[in-house]
């Protein structure tokens, strides 16, 4: 069952956010068309290291399951008018261009509510399209650093350091998704459209939660903390095993008594520096010592027979063991889909399930694939000349 289906979207996305946030609703079953320029399309299409044949690469392909692609000039009149044909068919228009860029082309709802009132356009941005920085271009790693998200990530006195992937895109393409599919609810409630907006910037900054509550009431500045630590919660961190590390998060009394309990050190109940949530708060690194003795008496595995089903507790792997994870398989968040260069391309599968089942969908079609399906002759052969 696909929720989605009978929706039709059109993308003029490339690289991340974009992409990402409509790859979801493709594999719910929505029609997502992505409008590309016919001199190259998305550039990450060529990004490496793996490619498959001309113009496509699995980076593509991670961020675009399921979509299919037309190549149109949208300045052009042939282009043009093969866009405005397709919005009139279309229930949204999504974007992730440089702010400054939806007005200019006509792509809000401002230029096409004329063709379809009930049409909604999703813009996602750099920093958004009503400030002194709408013209500016800006990708992850940019927010990441301005936000003050790698000011409190990574291990003190480090450098600053970044979420190692494009969280950033990840966060504001679902967040985007939401707008986009709350403002179709309305759209098709009362067939009146609207522009939505969200932008990388945005995004990152609300992703500092609670340490930004901290210091815009208190003045409390949160810095980074060792071996991954919770910043107000003791003991939630890495802690080494004979072999490796393993992850603990005693993020409730339960849990704190429940860790005791299994090192067989209920004495720490009654050690008033570990008495209560704030005192081993407070008296972390002292924690952390006693505890990092009990847990190298013991390898990672071991640890989790022991631990797992009982409180929170995970084994710290690298990118091989996260991937070939036994439970991995077992849910089924790795599936195995056909692309003409590599007929068992295995891809990360859908996050979501509905009644009980992965969302699935072909790879993106290649390059301009669906200019015969979905335009006439004049617009994408205006293109390509």
């Amino acid at each position: 069952m696909r929720p989605l289906e009978g929706l039709r979207i059109l993308a003029i996305e490339q690289f991340g956010a974009g992409p990402y946030g409509t790859t979801f609703l493709s594999e719910l079953g929505a029609d997502v068309i992505k409008i590309e320029n016919a001199n190259g399309g998305d550039p990450a299409r060529y990004t490496g290291p793996r490619l498959l044949g001309a113009a496509d690469s699995e980076y593509f392909q991670s961020w675009n399951a399921g979509k299919r692609s037309i190549t149109l000039d949208l300045k052009s009149p042939e282009g043009r008018e093969a866009f405005e044909a397709l919005v009139v068919e279309s229930e949204a228009v999504v974007n992730n261009l440089r702010g400054d860029l939806p007005e200019k082309l006509a792509i809000d709802y401002a230029s096409l509510k004329r063709l379809n009132p009930a049409i909604v356009c999703l813009h996602i941005s750099a920093y958004g399209r009503d400030n002194e920085r709408k013209a500016w271009p800006g990708y992850d790693y940019l927010m990441q650093a301005e936000a003050g998200l790698m000011s409190i990530t990574g291990e003190p006195n480090s450098p600053p350091s970044r979420f190692g992937p494009s969280i950033v895109d990840y966060m504001t393409g679902v967040v985007g998704m939401l707008g986009l599919l709350s403002c179709l609810m309305q759209a098709r409630r009362t067939g009146k459209g609207c522009d939505v907006d969200t932008c990388l910037f945005d995004v990152a900054l609300h992703q500092l939660g609670y340490t930004a509550t901290w210091f815009l009431n208190h003045g409390d500045v949160t810095e980074r903390m060792p071996r991954s630590s919770h910043f107000s919660v003791a003991p939630v961190q890495t802690f080494p095993t004979a072999d490796g590390w393993v992850f603990v998060m005693c993020m409730t009394e339960k849990f704190w008594t429940g860790l005791t309990s299994a090192l067989n050190r209920n004495d720490l109940l009654q050690d008033p520096r570990f008495a209560s949530p704030e005192a081993r708060r407070i008296n972390r690194e002292a924690l952390s010592t006693v505890l990092d003795e009990e847990f190298r008496k013991a390898t990672t595995a071991e640890w989790l027979k022991r631990l797992s089903g009982k409180l929170p507790v995970g084994p710290v792997y690298d990118l091989p063991q996260a991937l070939q994870n036994p439970f991995v398989e077992k849910t089924g968040m790795i599936h195995t889909v056909a692309h003409p260069a590599n007929p068992e391309l295995r891809l990360l599968s859908n996050p979501i399930k509905v009644d009980g089942s992965r969302l699935h969908s072909p790879v993106c079609a290649s390059l301009g694939a669906d200019n015969d399906k979905l335009l006439p002759k004049r617009a994408y052969a205006a293109v390509e000349r």
